[in-house]
């Protein structure tokens, strides 16, 4: 009976995933109701029971037959490249040269060698999520290569983020992708373009940095470019959610790059914030997105009022060593510029003193940064808008009509707490 019943759910096993019909005479299904095997010799029915225990083995086998075929059906597609080449015989090797996700796949060992074994003489940089390092391909490309730490629990999370967001964008001011390794390599690792020339941080208070290294009009192409690739991004429903300093890269004409995609988020034009937990650099983070957990793109803004402020001042956007109250840079701004304190704020280096153009353009954009850094998300301008000042700024020649009208210096006409001690500062609307 035990026998039977094992074979009635071995039955049902069977027939559960296929379209399988058995005509069965009923002198076989008598024949196995009794523990017997279903057999014709010479045209006649037999019915021959066999010991009891011989069933079982066959059943086993049997069982583990089918819960091999199942699992080898239901295997995810979506580990696997979308083509291969037989060029090697490594896993990895064989998806290299195919297309992972609409990006080129490159071999673990031919990103290994570009690196010089990820020499540490050839490390750029690293971050939170990994370390790049500068790389030569057979081709004779230049590239960097991040290596996402293994230690990241979030690292495939990140790692499919990055060729998500990048695949789909193509802006001067934003960094190209070329490709990555597969899910299959030993590591997950991301190929860029090379962008020889450090970050703009590094220029402005880092290894790089010298008095009037980065002179003023410099500063302001800087400015207006990563305004340009953030309105860009936010026109395309993505939020960066790491605007630093540190992720914006020069070439050797100092024209920028948006680099670092790993927190974005593709955010869906039919919703006015998404909820998550706050991420992020210290110093650039939105504080109204740290307390209520919303992302908005307005968060990007905050960060680039940040870097803005970093640009005019040459300060750091963190320092421990400065007054407690102004460790972030965003808190020691808002409390020179309530007080018209700009000298107390804009580097001397470049200009400011002996240069009215330079003075009134720095004037301007930090009165802009200041609405970009106001703690209500609602009091500041969209990205669209900061840009459309800063582009202003940059000019002489809007007329002075215009300036009275429109702007204040330059700034957007939105509303805006006035400050205590100055003019009220206007800016364009929305």
């Amino acid at each position: 009976m035990r026998v039977h019943l094992m074979m009635m759910i071995l039955f049902t096993l069977l027939t559960a995933d296929f379209d399988l019909e058995v005509h069965v005479s009923d002198d076989c299904i008598s024949c196995y109701r009794r523990g017997g095997q279903c057999r014709q010799h010479k045209g006649k029915f037999n019915c021959d029971i066999a010991e009891k225990g011989i069933g079982y083995p066959v059943i086993i086998i049997l069982f583990f037959a089918i819960w091999h075929y199942h699992k080898k059906k239901h295997a995810s597609p979506d580990l696997l490249p979308r083509n291969t080449y037989s060029g090697s015989s490594s896993r990895s090797d064989l998806e290299a040269g195919s297309i992972y996700f609409e990006v080129p796949v490159f071999s673990y060992s031919e990103l290994e060698e570009a690196t010089n074994h990820f020499d540490l003489e050839k490390e750029l940089g690293d971050g939170g999520f990994g370390t790049v390092y500068h790389g030569k391909l057979h081709d004779g490309r230049e590239v960097a290569v991040k290596r996402l730490y293994e230690h990241n629990y979030r690292r495939v999370e990140q790692f499919m983020n990055e060729i998500k967001i990048l695949k789909r964008l193509r802006h001067k001011n934003l960094v190209s992708l070329y490709g990555c390794t597969s899910r299959h390599s030993r590591e997950l690792l991301l190929v860029y373009e090379y962008i020889p020339n450090g970050t703009v941080s590094d220029h402005i208070h880092g290894d790089r940095a010298t008095p009037g290294s980065l002179i003023w009009p410099t500063r302001m192409s800087i400015a207006i470019e990563t305004a340009s690739a953030l309105a860009y991004l936010h026109a395309s429903d993505i939020i960066h959610r790491d605007v630093k300093t540190n992720n914006i890269l020069l070439d050797n004409n100092f024209c920028i790059k948006v680099a670092d995609f790993g927190l974005s988020r593709l955010f869906p034009n039919d919703v006015t914030h998404v909820s998550t937990a706050p991420q992020g650099t210290p110093g650039y983070v939105d504080p109204e997105y740290h307390q209520c957990y919303q992302l908005t793109s307005k968060s990007d803004v905050y960060s680039f009022g940040v870097v803005l402020m970093e640009l005019i001042s040459s300060l750091p956007a963190v320092d421990i060593a400065r007054d407690r109250h102004e460790i972030n840079l965003a808190n020691l701004a808002i409390n020179k510029i309530e007080k018209c304190a700009f000298h107390g704020l804009i580097d001397p280096h470049l200009g400011f003193e002996s240069d009215n153009e330079v003075k009134r353009m720095t004037i301007s954009v930090a009165k802009l940064a200041f609405q970009c850094i106001q703690q209500d998300k609602e009091m500041r301008p969209s990205m669209d808008k900061v840009l459309e000042a800063l582009k202003k700024i940059q000019s002489s020649e809007d007329a002075p009509e215009d300036r009275e009208n429109v702007y204040d210096d330059g700034i957007l006409n939105v509303q805006q707490p006035a400050s205590p001690d100055c003019d009220e500062v206007g800016i364009v609307e929305e």
